[in-house]
């Protein structure tokens, strides 16, 4: 913001609000915000973006990281968003077809695979999962986890990891983006190999990230609030989608999992740790 132009307590002022994952905060701080009269609101993810958009049908929204805008009724279409949202979604919702086929082939001798995800925060899971139980096809069984609390999680991998050849596929949604930390560390403790989409992952250990570029997702929604703050409308600015995606690899976390990382992954591969 500051490299457009805009300086806090000089030509703009931002009052922030965090969640932690939790819906009933959410929706009372979308009403907070939305009773500030601000000139505009940027949101992050699907959960902040619904309660604003119950809301406020005037104040301008710009959103970042938001799955299927459309499919939720909170833009007309893609390229002509029609109201007062716009902003940048997060990826197609077959992806999860995506990721557990980059999963299967790190760790080919899977035979089941969990699924967790909590379904108060993630109502676009349903799709993403129906993608990824078709590419499991006959040979892998999947297993959802659908869970509210640090315990759930807890006894969900610890579940999964006293079966051998389970694997774990993170829906990146509200509730598992704020306990990533615990997932990752939880994820080493049962010799779980997992593939998620959060930023730096392979960084903190987990084995295998494939995500949308963070920073490109960061910095795109400057412009569009820049635009609006001088006049643009938001139903005028087509809503984005992300154009690149990065893989990371941890090889440390595939060696303690005894996997050999296949030299097509390496290759692929936007960030290898060792």
């Amino acid at each position: 913001m500051q490299g457009a132009g805009w300086i806090e307590d000089k030509n703009i002022s931002v009052d922030y609000r965090f969640t932690a994952g939790s819906l009933a905060k959410t929706n009372s701080t979308a009403a907070e915000l939305v009773a500030l009269a601000p000139d505009l609101i940027y949101a992050f993810g699907l959960p902040a973006t619904q309660a604003l958009h119950q809301k406020t049908r005037t104040i301008p929204i710009v959103f970042t990281q938001c799955a299927d805008p459309v499919g939720f009724g909170l833009v007309t279409s893609l390229a002509h968003p029609g109201g007062n949202l716009t902003g940048f979604m997060a990826w197609e919702l077959s992806i999860g077809g995506k990721w557990l086929e980059l999963l299967r082939e790190i760790a080919p001798e899977l035979s089941h695979v969990g699924i967790i995800y909590n379904p108060d925060t993630a109502s676009y899971a349903p799709p993403l999962i129906a993608s990824a139980k078709a590419a499991a096809g006959r040979e892998v069984t999947v297993i959802e986890f659908p869970v509210h609390d640090g315990r759930e999680i807890e006894a969900a991998l610890s579940s999964l990891g006293h079966e051998p050849h389970g694997g774990l596929l993170v829906i990146p949604e509200q509730f598992t983006n704020s306990h990533q930390e615990q997932i990752i560390t939880l994820t080493a403790q049962f010799g779980i190999p997992t593939i998620t989409s959060f930023g730096r992952a392979a960084d903190r250990g987990a084995l295998i990230s494939y995500t949308y570029a963070f920073d490109a997702m960061i910095q795109g929604p400057v412009a569009y609030i820049d635009r609006i703050l001088k006049g643009a409308s938001p139903s005028d600015l087509p809503v984005q989608a992300p154009t690149k995606f990065e893989l990371s690899i941890n090889l440390k976390t595939a060696k303690a999992l005894g996997l050999t990382v296949p030299q097509s992954l390496l290759v692929a591969a936007d960030e290898v740790v060792e």
